[in-house]
């Protein structure tokens, strides 16, 4: 297998794993309600109030509130559904990448700059939104761990595109001419 090729099916694995998990963790966002009751449930039989009791306080207040808007106000929810969305379409954004890396690596510099964006989102929103601090760093790890497979992909693209030769790139044709 050629340079070219290994780095190309490289490429794609790790995209690959990046949709994977990011449609995973929006589809997540649309039975909250019942993945709360659930977690709570599994906590309990793991003895984890024992143990963590501020996780265990922490999961049944959010559940209560889940439980509260989905009784009377079930159109709270639906903000969630959007998330779910959102999580969805940024995920088909990627197959930009998977097809052509080195035309669309703007896709993933877009994937890394959004990782970042989720630090400042749960340093400034939490507080105002009454999320305690640790639950927070859980929140801006998903941003620490989604800039991992998209750094690795990028350095990956930024290889290849030192293998392509330039008369390939329209671009490096012009700058070049």
């Amino acid at each position: 297998m050629s340079d070219r090729a290994a780095l190309l099916k490289g490429i794609r694995v790790w995209l690959a794993f990046f949709v994977v998990c990011l449609v995973l963790s929006g589809a997540t966002a649309f039975p909250l309600v019942h993945e709360l009751r659930w977690t709570e449930d599994l906590l309990r039989a793991l003895s984890v109030p024992e143990h963590l009791p501020g996780l265990m306080d922490w999961i049944e207040r959010v559940r209560r509130g889940l439980d509260a808007a989905d009784a009377d106000y079930p159109f709270l929810l639906y903000g969630t559904d959007w998330l779910a969305f959102a999580h969805l379409v940024i995920a088909v954004a990627f197959y930009g990448p998977y097809r052509d890396p080195v035309r669309n690596i703007w896709v993933v510099e877009f994937g890394m700059i959004a990782c970042a964006g989720i630090i400042p989102l749960a340093l400034i929103c939490g507080p105002i939104r009454g999320i305690p601090f640790w639950w927070s760093v859980i929140d801006m790890s998903f941003g620490v761990f989604g800039v991992v497979p998209l750094y690795v992909v990028r350095q990956r693209i930024k290889r290849l595109e030192a293998l392509t030769a330039p008369a390939a790139h329209p671009a490096a044709v012009a700058v070049s001419g």
